[in-house]
């Protein structure tokens, strides 16, 4: 039986070791992203992999109209990664608090959206139900200076994770989320060129828990978020 995951920010480092990992194990994916699709074209790319670009994931007729060309295209959906968001480094008192605004825009608004989207496309029947998993951040648990905005956003992300399993549980779609510490990315890297990146999580392995979340064995898993810290 085909299993489909459609996968926000599918274009950046996490979404493309995400989208390797599931295609690995054997399913039809989707990747979603507000920026042009690499190859300039809404088609399957040389790893197999369905890229859809110019999705504007906080409005929600944009995103409904990307998942119901998934849906069109593959049949209904078994998964939502949602992987789309972004990172402010400011003061609160250097801000004008439009950072404010916008990570919540890029981290709640984009997975609440996505996920209101996906409800109608999951599947249906005794093979039915869904997973969702979101993206966190250590920083929702403990905030550090400068990231006041990404913080809140990102436990607003954890709380709709909660919120989300528990009104979605009696339709067998499991709601969780993955909580990363810094991962290993070129940006990232490049931000702090004096870091140890050796102690940093790496997005395959972030990419294996969240496989595994989307997976039967992770059926009695829902409300979870569960930290992927690598060595820090």
């Amino acid at each position: 039986m085909e299993r489909v995951v459609a996968i926000t920010g599918g274009f950046g480092t996490l979404g493309r070791a995400v989208g390797n990992a599931f295609f690995a194990d054997g399913w039809t994916v989707a990747l979603l992203d507000r920026a042009p699709a690499p190859d300039a074209s809404n088609t399957e790319g040389r790893d197999g992999q369905w890229r859809l670009g110019g999705v504007d994931l906080t409005d929600l007729g944009s995103a409904r109209t990307a998942l119901s060309s998934v849906a069109e295209r593959f049949g209904p959906l078994n998964a939502l990664i949602n992987v789309a968001g972004g990172f402010r480094w400011e003061t609160l008192a250097d801000s004008d608090l439009q950072t404010w605004d916008l990570m919540y825009q890029m981290n709640v608004r984009t997975a609440a959206t996505a996920s209101r989207a996906a409800l109608d496309r999951f599947a249906a029947g005794p093979e039915g139900g869904g997973r969702i998993v979101n993206i966190g951040a250590g920083a929702a648990l403990r905030a550090g200076a400068g990231t006041g905005a990404y913080a809140a956003s990102k436990a607003g992300v954890l709380r709709l994770t909660e919120a989300l399993a528990d009104e979605l549980k009696d339709r067998g779609i499991t709601v969780n989320a993955v909580v990363p510490g810094i991962i290993d990315t070129p940006q990232n890297r490049k931000d702090m060129p004096d870091a140890d990146f050796s102690r940093w999580v790496q997005p395959a392995d972030i990419a294996a828990v969240i496989l595994f979340l989307a997976s039967r064995a992770a059926s009695a898993v829902t409300g979870a978020s569960i930290p992927v810290t690598g060595r820090l």
